[in-house]
Order: structure tokens, then sequence, then C-alpha cells
């Protein structure tokens, strides 16, 4: 009677702690929104770029990821009123704008050819990732612009795009053996990350 009322208790504490755990990582996971996993490049990087194409894969999907951004920040211009909206905005095109530039001149060094452009004629010719990830930006967009509450909805939609981002600079990390790339990925984790903590605050206060 013993063993089994012990055994019994083993079994609930591992139960408990197992259900703790799926929590926990839960919550340290992005949170997503329709559209924002294929938005986001995250069927190409996750799956083939793991492999010493990283750097390949990673331009491919970072781009369109910081076209995205920049999408959202101008948009953002237009339509916030709070000054911390429109300062972080337009840190935001600035940064990535240029990052884009550098991914693109190292890619055609690199690669011997231009990064892959989205044009509504190559929809059949992208990989899936790529698809949904066109897709899901102009239905985020949409969301964007149409939202009641215009400077919520962009820290909704902005935290998760860039812990993504910060994911995704984290893997390059941890691959890549090109010292660009390399100091890529830390500006990328370091400057997102400060703006999801700056963001996380508003979102508390307003």
């Amino acid at each position: 009677m013993l063993n089994s009322r012990l055994m019994n208790n083993v079994l609930g504490i591992g139960v408990v702690g197992i259900i703790i755990g799926l929590v926990l990582g839960a919550w340290a996971m992005p949170q997503v929104f329709p559209g924002m996993m294929g938005y986001m490049g995250y069927g190409g990087i996750y799956g083939a770029g793991m492999s010493a194409n990283i750097d390949r894969h990673f331009i491919e999907e970072m781009i369109p990821h910081h076209e995205g951004a920049i999408a959202m920040a101008e948009l953002a211009l237009e339509k916030s009123k709070r000054p911390e909206i429109l300062s972080l905005s337009q840190d935001i095109i600035e940064a990535q704008t240029t990052e884009i530039n550098q991914m693109t001149a190292w890619y055609k060094v690199w690669f011997g050819t231009s990064v892959p452009a989205y044009s509504s004629g190559m929809m059949g010719g992208m990989s899936q990732g790529m698809r949904i990830s066109m897709m899901g930006m102009e239905g985020d967009l949409a969301m964007l612009a149409a939202a009641k509450d215009f400077d919520l909805e962009f820290i909704r939609q902005m935290i998760p795009h860039h812990e993504m981002a910060v994911m995704m600079a984290r893997m390059l990390a941890a691959g890549t053996e090109r010292s660009e790339m390399q100091e890529l990925a830390d500006n990328i984790i370091a400057s997102q990350s400060r703006e999801i903590e700056m963001m996380q605050g508003w979102l508390a206060v307003w």
C-alpha cells in the first residue's frame, strides 16, 4: 500500500513537471499572429538552412523579413502619432535598409548571382516558405492598416517579428564561418533585443 502510494506521488510529480515544462517552453517561444509564420521566413532557414549554405539561406530569408519590418515601419510613419513609435520606425527603416544593402552585396560576391527577387509572376517557382511569407506579409499589413488602435497592433506584430529575427540570427551565429555574417548576427541580436524590451515596456504602460 505504501509502495503504491509512493509510486502514485512520483508519477504525479512527473506529470506536473512535464506540464510545467511545456507551458514554460510555449511561453518562451515568440508569439505568432495569423500569417506571421510564413511571413517571417520560418519555412526556409529552419530546415535546409542549417547546412554549409546557412549564409545563403539566411540572406534569402532575412531580406524579405527586413522588407516586411520596413513596410510596417513606413506605415507607422503615416499613421502613428506617438513619438516613441515614430522614432522606433525611423530607426528600423535606417538600420534594416543598411543591412539589406550589405546582404545584397555580399550575396552577389559570395554566390555569383543576385538575391532571388519576388514578383507576382514568380509565385510558382518559389519555395513554399517564401510563398507563405509573401502572402502572410500582405495579410499582416492589411490587419495593421485597419487596426482601431494602430500603435497597439504595431507593437503586437513587431515584437514577435523581432523575436523571430533574433532567433534566426542566433542560429546563424552558431553556424556561420564568415566574420561579416557573425557581426551581422550579433548586431541583429543586440539591436532587436533592445527594441523588443522597449516595446514590451510600452505595451505594459499603454
